[in-house]
C-alpha cells in the first residue's frame, strides 16, 4: 500500500468524473455567481462532513497579475488547508504554481479576508491533513487514483505581519 492521497490500487475501480469541459464550466458559473452577486453567494464555511469554499488571490508567477481562484477549504486550527487537484486533471493547477512563486496572499472566507503564507504539508502533517478530505468524501483516493501526479495538500498559514498582498484592486 502506498502513501495516502497517491495513486489506488490497480484493481481499485476509479470513480467516474464528468468530461473537462463540464468540470471548467462549473468553475466559470461558480465564479460567475460569486462576481454576480457581488460575493453574498458561492462562498460557505466548511462543516463536519462538508468542505468550505473560499475565495484564493494569488499572484501570476510569470506575469504579476492578479489572480483570483475559487477552491475546496478545510480549517486546522489556525490554519485554512486545500488540495491543488486541478479539477482531478493531469498537473497542478495555475494558482499553486503562483503560490510556489508568490507564497504570500489572502484568502476571503465567508468571515472575511485572511493574510496567508501557503506551503506544501509533508510526511506525517500532509498524510493527517489527507484523511479530512477522506472525511468529506470517502472516495477521494479514488478520485486522486485519475491522476499521475501527486495530489499537493497546501497549507495556508497565518501571516498577520502582510498586508493584503496579491488582493486584486
Amino acid at each position: 500500500m502506498g502513501e495516502i492521497g497517491t495513486a489506488a490500487e490497480p484493481e481499485r475501480r476509479r470513480p467516474w468524473l464528468p468530461p473537462r469541459w463540464f468540470i471548467r464550466t462549473a468553475w466559470v458559473v461558480h465564479r460567475g455567481i460569486h462576481r454576480v452577486s457581488g460575493g453574498r453567494l458561492g462562498l460557505w464555511p466548511p462543516r463536519e462532513n462538508r468542505f468550505g469554499t473560499m475565495v484564493l488571490h494569488t499572484v501570476g508567477r510569470r506575469t504579476g497579475s492578479p489572480h483570483r481562484a475559487i477552491v475546496a477549504y478545510a480549517l486546522d486550527g489556525p490554519d485554512v488547508v486545500t488540495v491543488a487537484m486541478n479539477g482531478w486533471g493531469e498537473g497542478h493547477p495555475a494558482w499553486w504554481l503562483n503560490l510556489q512563486a508568490h507564497p504570500e496572499t489572502t484568502v476571503d472566507l465567508p468571515d472575511g479576508s485572511r493574510a496567508v503564507r501557503a506551503r506544501a504539508a509533508t510526511g506525517d502533517e500532509r498524510d493527517r491533513l489527507w484523511r479530512t478530505w477522506l472525511r468529506f468524501d470517502p472516495q477521494f483516493d479514488a478520485y486522486a487514483a485519475h491522476r499521475r501526479t501527486e495530489t499537493v495538500v497546501v497549507v495556508l498559514e497565518p501571516a498577520p505581519d502582510l498586508v493584503n498582498p496579491g488582493q486584486d484592486p
